[in-house]
């Protein structure tokens, strides 16, 4: 397989109105994509003063996350692999009125559709405006479930369900992730996720080295949850 017909599968697997597109709209999309890299902890989109665009992620890992007014982080969802990130074209979107943030977890590779181009093809094409209108309820139901974590369940429940998530990104039971790393996602403090993390060390569910959590007891963590 060339590189050219690699490009044309992801775009196909990734876009379901790929296939509902003209040949000239295919070929601008093409034309005016960007092929972008990030390292870990680099920035893809800081709030709304930037709007740069559609990002289909290639490979790697995207955290999507808004900020308190006191400088608290709280994730609002993770992308990965031919996840596509339709809040940094926020400014495509009425009625958005809070800052989203985006940076790349691990080193990441996304190609970039700019704002004007997938605003043009969304005059155009009704798939694109069904693609668009999905995402977005897609996404802001990932922001309605964080907001009932944070605002509804104990935070023992919340960190037992991100350590299990983290394993099953990480697929190792060895988490390289520090207290404050963790306490960014969960929207608290990292002194009470210091003092969690020790609880759950106590109980034989963890082990905490420096920079590192290791999963002793995964069943105990499966437990929390429920």
């Amino acid at each position: 397989m060339t590189i050219a017909n690699a490009e044309e599968k992801f775009f196909y697997e990734t876009l379901s109105f790929w296939r509902d597109l003209t040949d000239v709209q295919k070929d601008i999309l093409r034309q005016t994509m960007i092929k972008k890299q990030f390292v870990t902890g680099e920035s893809m989109h800081s709030g709304s003063e930037n709007c740069s665009g559609l990002f289909l992620l290639h490979n790697g890992q995207v955290r999507a996350y808004i900020i308190s007014e006191a400088g608290k982080e709280i994730t609002l969802y993770r992308l990965f692999e031919r996840d596509v990130c339709i809040f940094s074209a926020s400014c495509m979107m009425k009625n958005i009125s809070f800052d989203i943030f985006v940076e790349a977890e691990k080193a990441t590779e996304a190609y970039l559709i700019p704002t004007t181009v997938f605003r043009k093809l969304s005059q155009e094409s009704l798939p694109v405006q069904i693609f668009t209108n999905n995402l977005m309820a897609s996404r802001f139901s990932d922001v309605m479930w964080i907001m009932e974590q944070a605002l509804f369940t104990s935070l023992d429940k919340r960190l037992a369900n991100f350590l299990l998530e983290q394993l099953v990104i990480e697929d190792d039971n060895i988490l390289e992730i520090t207290h404050e790393k963790i306490a960014n996602h969960l929207g608290t403090a990292r002194e009470v996720i210091t003092r969690m993390l020790k609880y759950f060390q106590n109980e034989g569910i963890v082990a905490l080295n420096r920079g590192a959590i290791e999963i002793l007891d995964e069943a105990k963590l499966n437990k929390l949850v429920k």
